[in-house]
């Protein structure tokens, strides 16, 4: 049980990395899309929400491409040693979990009312005084599920890590990379306790979403 439980906290903590990195842009983005007019929206939704519909292998080769030191941004971190690391598990975790975080707080957002935010700032509140007083108490339902959506993803990324990351033992090895070394290698058997700690997380993690979101829609209906 102990290098499942390191495998464990190590996913844990990469997931939770991941979900913090993406916060802070996504809920910027997500209320400038939420608010924004313009023919702009469509080609950011379309960009941001490539990672949702790609094969994972192919965002992460693309990640590949751009951290490799033949790239203006590779040679520019060329001593800050992403590649296969722990920052390259975070990294990909986070890119293709910021698509499900985006969307769902900016329909959080559009929720709100936006007189609200005309009224706030007619007080004299600056607009991230609004933002942060007004629209993120009413939207704070939506913003915690997608969080928890976003933790989700991260967890089970497989795809762009493996690419990116490697599935090095002690290193960069979370539990889908585990799951899938010890399934390669013909140990079923080994591969079960990994999946039933994935198979519970993501359950209660999702449950708490759709409980946050039932809550949000009967509170719009009413």
């Amino acid at each position: 049980m102990g290098p499942d439980l390191g495998i464990l906290v190590f996913t844990l903590l990469t997931a939770a990395a991941a979900t913090a990195l993406i916060v802070p842009l996504g809920l910027a983005l997500g209320y400038a899309l939420a608010r924004g007019r313009g023919p702009w929206k469509v080609g950011v939704e379309t960009v941001v929400t490539l990672p949702l519909v790609l094969p994972p292998t192919a965002v992460g080769l693309v990640l590949l491409r751009i951290l490799s030191r033949q790239s203006p941004v590779g040679r520019a971190l060329e001593g800050a040693e992403l590649l296969f690391t722990w920052k390259a598990v975070v990294l990909a975790s986070a890119v293709m979990a910021f698509p499900l975080f985006l969307r769902t707080v900016k329909t959080a957002f559009e929720e709100v009312d936006p007189r609200l935010v005309a009224i706030a700032r007619s007080l004299g509140k600056t607009p991230l005084q609004a933002f942060f007083r007004v629209v993120l108490p009413l939207a704070w339902r939506g913003v915690l599920a997608g969080t928890l959506l976003a933790f989700c993803r991260a967890l089970g990324e497989f795809g762009a890590t493996i690419l990116i990351a490697g599935n090095i033992p002690g290193r960069t090895q979370t539990l889908a990379l585990a799951i899938f070394q010890r399934v390669e290698l013909g140990h079923d058997e080994d591969a079960f306790p990994l999946l039933a700690m994935t198979v519970a997380i993501a359950f209660f993690g999702i449950l708490a979403t759709e409980l946050l979101t039932r809550r949000r829609t009967r509170r719009t209906a009413a």
